[in-house]
């Protein structure tokens, strides 16, 4: 395979010819098919997952909760979409490539029923520090981190941020998140003055390399950063932090479970995380069980 190519090429490239050939497919059905593999190759890229052998049902579930939480798809185009993957991996069965089909039993979503994994707040800062904040990148590493933690956006709204969209002094964010609706939200000191670093010492050097744009984050060409570099540098730092199990969209999570635990109202926690309802942001509140029961044994009389 070219080192370029994205993961399971050979495998997909194969499927669709099969639904091509053999089983004759309208050209609109393949469409959505290729769609939604290309969706599920570009995810296990971000994860590092390259070869079939490698994708575990963890993987495919993961999939599922960034087709909600990153991609924003309403939950028809995930169903099918997940539809899509379980029959990608049962052709993949059938024609000897595996024997373990990693997506027999993660089912199209139904209301979610479980919080994602959250870091603790300590695994939060151990990744935060790990840019060294002296270079160009590392003050842009630093502020995305910083801004991703400390506003609970999601990676691809992060991404389409613009220098006018971010307010240090006053400390506000606009973000564009599902159906081009925007939202502002607060971000704190910290976030704050790693973007004031970023934009003295830090965006400068990148803007010299390419055609003036408007984007906060820039890549070493001068251009847009994208979804899959943020992704990159965010697994990079949390390989150097020894921080397992980490996502693209673990910060996020991260950042409402963290909130939720320190008694924030979940109405509030919706809207920072621009959620159309309180019912997808009350899944943060049944993962909060075990602090929940800390602080009963604490508090109440007989609870020990």
């Amino acid at each position: 395979m070219h080192a370029d190519a994205p993961p399971l090429a050979g495998e997909v490239a194969e499927y669709l010819d099969h639904l091509t050939v053999e089983r004759g497919l309208a050209a609109n059905t393949l469409a959505a098919y290729r769609r939604d593999l290309a969706r599920y190759q570009e995810f296990l890229g971000s994860v590092g997952v390259v070869r079939l052998a490698d994708v575990t049902d963890r993987h495919v579930a993961e999939f599922l909760a960034w087709l909600r939480e990153e991609v924003a798809l309403a939950e028809a185009s995930i169903g099918r979409t997940i539809v899509s993957v379980r029959r990608f991996h049962v052709f993949c069965v059938a024609e000897g490539h595996t024997e373990f089909d990693p997506a027999g039993q993660v089912a199209p979503p139904r209301a979610p029923d479980r919080l994602p994994h959250a870091l603790t707040v300590e695994q939060v800062q151990a990744i935060l520090a790990v840019p060294d904040g002296q270079d160009p990148a590392g003050l842009r590493d630093r502020a995305i981190l910083e801004v991703l933690y400390g506003s609970g956006c999601r990676v691809s709204e992060l991404t389409g941020i613009d220098v006018d969209d971010i307010d240090t002094e006053r400390r506000t964010l606009l973000v564009t998140g599902k159906g081009d609706k925007q939202r502002m939200l607060p971000i704190g000191s910290h976030a704050a003055a790693a973007v004031d670093a970023y934009l003295v010492r830090g965006r400068p050097a990148f803007s010299t390399r390419g055609q003036a744009t408007p984007a906060l984050f820039l890549n070493a060409r001068g251009g847009r950063l994208s979804r899959q570099s943020v992704w990159t540098l965010l697994r990079r730092a949390a390989d150097a932090a020894q921080v397992p199990e980490v996502h693209p969209h673990t910060l996020r999570h991260s950042f409402a479970t963290h909130l939720i635990e320190a008694g924030a109202d979940i109405r509030v926690v919706q809207e920072l995380l621009g959620h159309a309802s309180v019912t997808t942001t009350q899944i943060y509140t049944k993962v909060t069980i075990d602090h929940l029961r800390e602080v009963y044994v604490t508090a109440h009389p007989r609870g020990r």
